[in-house]
């Protein structure tokens, strides 16, 4: 079997056994993408769990082309921070009456900032934590995660995230055209009964702090810009969001596995919030009444690209509990994927960038030709490698085994079709 460590630079991470598990597929797109890691901008880590005779779980990652310092867009995969720093930030508070189910109401206190009062997809008519989480992790809603870093605040953000150990982590903006100045005004947000009364006002947020942009980051070889004119040179992501692929593996696998990480990385979260992201984190649009979304058009592999290809229905016996992102053809899958039949699991975390013409912002990439059958070929391989592999105590996955919600069949509400995400 041929070695790819000719091809893979030698500053990257990459593990022969995982290199192994990889070569052993002759799927020609994977094996094209493999042996280019470079301009496919190709990063995998495998995570190998192993359990004791007392259920605890240990973990070994296997890395293929991994380095801190590559850079891949991390679109919608910041929505999993946001929604841990939103919970804990709830949580910090101590304010009786205001819970992740509190009602809000958002005010428009500086220039590019939207009012936010109601919001058709919940229960409750009104926006709150809760709500813009199930839509920020069911679909990958982006205005839910705009409201969560204006709730958070981009100053409280970061410091937070670094001083948890995650140094190279850079969250600055949202999704929606600001300038640099307006996202780092965030808005004053009241929290109500259920009756509208204030229970707490927070005021608006400015961030003072500097933040270090570096190295340059220069993609492509052209892109449109706001009046969609092209401009015959790289797309410049120097001062864009930035999270490495490991930093994204160990805050999911600290949410799942919270006593696997040493405290100061464990979010303040409370067990009903564990309960809650566990849920999110794996349950389908077609389980959901409250956002009610299309099924046709979010269906249950909608955001779980390691089972896609193969249909809209994952089978019964698997749940992933995972967070995506894609943009500027860039795509990302962050899992833990539980298989209850078979009593397996194991995380899987990869991103991979697919633009033959390397023109950014044009919304035209190589998703379905290219990306997702990647990622698709990827996930199935590291599935049939740990379905078929020894392991000396079978792990007990009850904790993940959960009960999930129910469509009510008499439910005529219109449902959701149209999302920006």
């Amino acid at each position: 079997m041929l070695s790819l460590s000719g091809i893979v630079n030698s500053q990257f991470k990459t593990d022969p056994f995982l290199e192994k598990i990889l070569l052993s597929d002759q799927d020609s797109i994977l094996q094209k993408l493999i042996h280019q890691p470079d301009k496919f901008r190709v990063q995998v880590i495998y995570t190998k769990i192993e359990r004791d005779a007392d259920n605890h779980p240990s973990f070994k990652n296997y890395y293929f082309h991994v380095d801190k310092d590559f850079y891949f867009y991390p679109a919608s995969t910041v929505k999993l921070p946001l929604a841990l720093l939103s919970l804990e930030k709830i949580n910090l508070l101590h304010k009786p009456g205001v819970d992740k189910f509190t009602r809000m109401k958002y005010d428009s206190s500086y220039s590019g900032q939207k009012e936010l009062i109601y919001d058709s997809s919940s229960e409750t008519g009104y926006p709150s934590v809760a709500q813009f989480i199930r839509k920020a992790f069911l679909i990958s809603d982006n205005d839910a995660y705009n409201r969560m870093y204006e709730f958070v605040g981009q100053q409280e953000l970061n410091r937070r995230l670094h001083s948890m150990g995650f140094q190279k982590i850079r969250i600055v903006r949202q999704f929606m055209p600001l300038t640099e100045s307006e996202n780092r005004h965030t808005n004053q947000i009241r929290f109500l009964d259920s009756k509208g009364k204030l229970i707490y006002l927070q005021p608006p947020a400015f961030n003072k702090d500097s933040f270090q942009f570096s190295p340059v980051v220069k993609i492509g070889k052209g892109f449109l810009d706001a009046r969609d004119s092209l401009i015959q040179e790289p797309m410049d992501f120097t001062r864009h969001n930035r999270i490495p692929l490991e930093d994204l593996q160990q805050i999911l696998q600290t949410v799942l596995f919270p006593l696997s990480a040493p405290e100061s990385k464990r979010f303040l979260l409370k067990p009903a919030d564990y309960s809650f992201l566990y849920r999110y984190l794996s349950q389908y649009p077609s389980e959901t009444p409250y956002p009610k979304y299309d099924t046709s058009e979010f269906y249950d592999s909608y955001v779980k690209f390691y089972f896609q290809e193969g249909g809209h229905q994952i089978p019964a016996n698997i749940r992933v509990f995972n967070k995506v992102g894609w943009a500027y053809g860039f795509l990302t899958d962050v899992s833990y994927i539980a298989d209850f039949k078979n009593h397996i699991e194991f995380m899987l975390s990869s991103t991979v960038y697919a633009n033959e013409d390397g023109i950014l912002n044009d919304n035209k990439y190589d998703y379905d030709s290219v990306a997702l059958p990647f990622l698709y070929r990827l996930g199935q391989d590291i599935y049939q490698y740990d379905l078929h592999r020894e392991r000396k105590f079978k792990p007990d996955l009850k904790n993940f085994q959960l009960e999930y919600e129910h469509r009510d069949p008499a439910d005529m509400r219109p449902s959701i079709k149209d999302v920006d995400n």
